[in-house]
C-alpha cells in the first residue's frame, strides 16, 4: 500500500521522472505475489492501483541503488540493518518518521485482521507518503540551489 499510495501522489506532482520507488519485505513471504486483496481493495476505493505489484524480497544491492530504505516497523528496520552495508546506514529510516503530527511510530500489519484495519493503515500510508514527498521535493529543491 505504501508503494502504491507513493507512487501516485509522485505522479501528481508531476516527478515521476525523478523520483522512483519500490517495495520489498525483508523475509521471502510472498514474493511474486500481487497485494492483499483487501489492501487493492482499499487502495482503489481512494484511487491508488495496486493491481500491477508483486512482492519481492530486498537485495543488497537496493542499499546502493536506492536514497531511502524505509521500513513499516521496528521489526523490519532491525532486519535491514542487518543486511546494511555500513556506508549505507543512513539511508535507514522508519516510514513514519515523515508523517507530520502526533502519530504512531509503526505502521500495523493488517494482515491478520479486518477490512477496517486495512483502511487504518491507508490512513497512515497516506499521511507518510505525503509527508515524504515533501521531505523530497525539500532535497531536490536545495540540490538545485546549489548546482
Amino acid at each position: 500500500m505504501a508503494e502504491g499510495t507513493f507512487r501516485h501522489h509522485v505522479m501528481l506532482a508531476g516527478l515521476a521522472e525523478q523520483i522512483d520507488c519500490d517495495s520489498a519485505g525483508t523475509h521471502d513471504y510472498h514474493v511474486g505475489e500481487p497485494p492483499d486483496p483487501r489492501a487493492q481493495r482499499a487502495a482503489r476505493h481512494r484511487g491508488y492501483d495496486l493491481s500491477a505489484l508483486r512482492g519481492r524480497q530486498v537485495d543488497r544491492r537496493d542499499f546502493g541503488e536506492f536514497d531511502y530504505l524505509l521500513a513499516m516497523d521496528e521489526i523490519n528496520l532491525r532486519a535491514l540493518k542487518r543486511l546494511c552495508p555500513s556506508q549505507h546506514a543512513r539511508k535507514l529510516k522508519l516510514f513514519m518518521e515523515f508523517c507530520t503530527g502526533p502519530t504512531l511510530r509503526e505502521v500495523p500489519d493488517p494482515y491478520y485482521g479486518e477490512e477496517e484495519d486495512f483502511e487504518r493503515v491507508l490512513d497512515m500510508v497516506e499521511q507518510a507518503a505525503q509527508g515524504l514527498l515533501r521531505h523530497l521535493l525539500h532535497e531536490i529543491l536545495a540540490a538545485d540551489r546549489r548546482g
